[in-house]
């Protein structure tokens, strides 16, 4: 397993990513959207989840494919960011089609990120504007860190963010991660620099710091923010032709990667969820062994990737935490 060409999870032949934001409010969303529509899933396992569309989703409903996934942050009032990346689909003449109607299929889930100090005082919801702002982005290359849904984002400890990571198997299935890092818990361990997920680093993306040099196995984490207001969303993604319920199990193993990055996760404080997409470009060569492997990579990309939202993220004039390079800083 090695990283793709970009690490990015449009090493996934098909995906684009757009991010747009807005400085003021202190906001943003990001859009995956696939040349053509791809199979999806979702597995939510935080306490406190926001989400668009997720119910169809489920293997035994009507529609099996989506045109695009959504994060944003906002709370509640970011879900309407994939209202506005379904009119821009719309336009394109996107969507699934019943009778002379074209209605494009976008699930979305939030974050929050209404106390980070943005200005939240608008008369007309920002989300909208910023969904169809991201999809009119959407490329191959992105930008990392504080950008898209992640540019308002916090964690435990530090300034969150947006991060990706990508890997290319033996049998040549890619597999990709895109997450939004808004954690109650910490991505690094104690108050140094050194990233949980540093066992699954590769070529120095995320600073090649290796292991914390001691693990506080007796430390218990304080609750940092109230309930509601944290969230890690991600989306692992593959190149694999999968089934509806293989892309969830898929989705369920990548928690895995989240566990491993942040410490703790899946509080009743955290919407954690992990959206699956495939594509459907390769064949499965083994129906058994590939899956398995499959859940193993993207769980490991998942970790990789949100240790990097968190080392790309930029120090900005009014940040209420530090960003980590300040720590490399220090130390």
């Amino acid at each position: 397993m090695r990283p793709g060409p970009r690490n990015l999870i449009t090493d996934v032949a098909g995906l684009r990513v757009g991010n747009a934001e807005d400085q003021a409010v202190r906001t943003g969303a990001t859009v995956l959207l696939g040349e053509v529509p791809f199979t999806a899933a979702v597995h939510v396992m935080g306490g406190a989840p926001g989400t668009r569309e997720t119910d169809l989703l489920a293997p035994d409903k009507l529609v099996q494919e989506v045109d695009a996934l959504v994060l944003s942050g906002g709370s509640a009032f970011g879900l309407d960011a994939a209202s506005g990346v379904a009119d821009g689909l719309r336009a394109l003449g996107r969507g699934f089609q019943v009778g002379d109607q074209r209605v494009p299929i976008v699930p979305g889930a939030i974050l929050f990120d209404l106390l980070n100090g943005g200005a939240k005082d608008w008369d007309e919801n920002p989300y909208k504007r910023l969904g169809r702002a991201a999809l009119a982005a959407a490329a191959e290359e992105f930008v990392q860190g504080s950008a898209g849904a992640g540019f308002g984002a916090t964690t435990g400890t530090l300034k969150g963010g947006l991060g990706s990571a990508s890997a290319v198997l033996e049998s040549g299935i890619t597999v990709g991660a895109l997450v939004a890092v808004n954690a109650v818990g910490s991505v690094t361990v104690g108050e140094g620099p050194h990233f949980w997920a540093a066992p699954w680093e590769m070529a120095g993306e995320f600073g090649g710091l290796g292991s914390a040099p001691a693990y506080p196995a007796g430390h218990e984490p304080p609750p940092m923010k109230r309930m509601g207001e944290a969230t890690t969303i991600a989306i692992v993604a593959t190149d694999a032709a999968l089934s509806q319920a293989q892309c969830q199990r898929l989705a369920t193993a990548a928690h895995d990667g989240m566990a491993r990055a942040i410490v703790p996760s899946h509080s009743p404080f955290d919407g954690d969820l992990v959206f699956a997409a495939a594509t459907g470009a390769r064949a499965l060569a083994d129906p058994l062994a590939d899956p398995f492997v499959l859940g193993h990579a993207a769980a490991a990309c998942l970790a990789r990737a949100i240790a990097r939202a968190v080392y790309q993220a930029r120090p900005m004039p009014g940040d209420l935490q530090p960003a980590w390079a300040s720590l490399k800083a220090r130390g």
